[in-house]
């Protein structure tokens, strides 16, 4: 698909303004259900590697190495979250109507079908060209039908009737 600026400059604006929504409904939600089965916040969960880890009264780390692996789970659940929504309600609508578009276009390249009277008048003409025995392919003027030769040993009037009984 070819790009738009100005879908894109939508797109980012309304992911800009659907992130607060989003974030309010972890820290509404989904935090509050974490948090029946402990705190309430998902930055408070961490996991120390060296020794018990340890925080000064500003939050800073006093010893220790913390791991916050809560706030990974919270930005990763707000984008999920996020990229779930956009996808949903604006990405799979729009390659649906564009789809419904094209198929409602014309094919550009394809030839145009040739209608049931133009296949009938080239299988009359093949024929009446086999008949005369004219070499297939060579066509006759549209809408002109060429004389037929009568059945062998039949009575028929014209020129054909001489050349008819010499052949016979």
């Amino acid at each position: 698909m070819r790009g738009n600026v100005i879908e894109l400059a939508v797109a980012v604006v309304v992911g800009v303004a659907f992130t607060n929504i989003v974030n309010s409904v972890v820290e509404g939600l989904i935090n509050p259900m974490v948090g029946a089965f402990g705190s309430q916040d998902l930055d408070a969960y961490q996991l120390c590697l060296r020794g018990p880890c340890e925080s000064g009264p500003a939050g800073e780390v006093i010893s220790g190495i913390p791991l916050r692996w809560g706030s990974v789970a919270s930005a990763s659940l707000t984008f999920l979250i996020t990229a779930a929504v956009v996808y949903f309600l604006m990405v799979l609508p729009m390659q649906r109507y564009r789809a419904r578009q094209e198929a409602k276009a014309p094919a550009k390249g394809s030839p145009a079908q040739k209608t049931e009277l133009e296949i009938l008048t080239e299988i009359r003409d093949e024929l009446i060209a086999r008949r005369i025995g004219r070499p297939t392919g060579t066509e006759e003027p549209a809408g002109r039908v060429s004389a037929q030769r009568p059945a062998p040993g039949g009575a028929a009037e014209g020129p054909d009737t001489a050349g008819d009984a010499n052949r016979a």
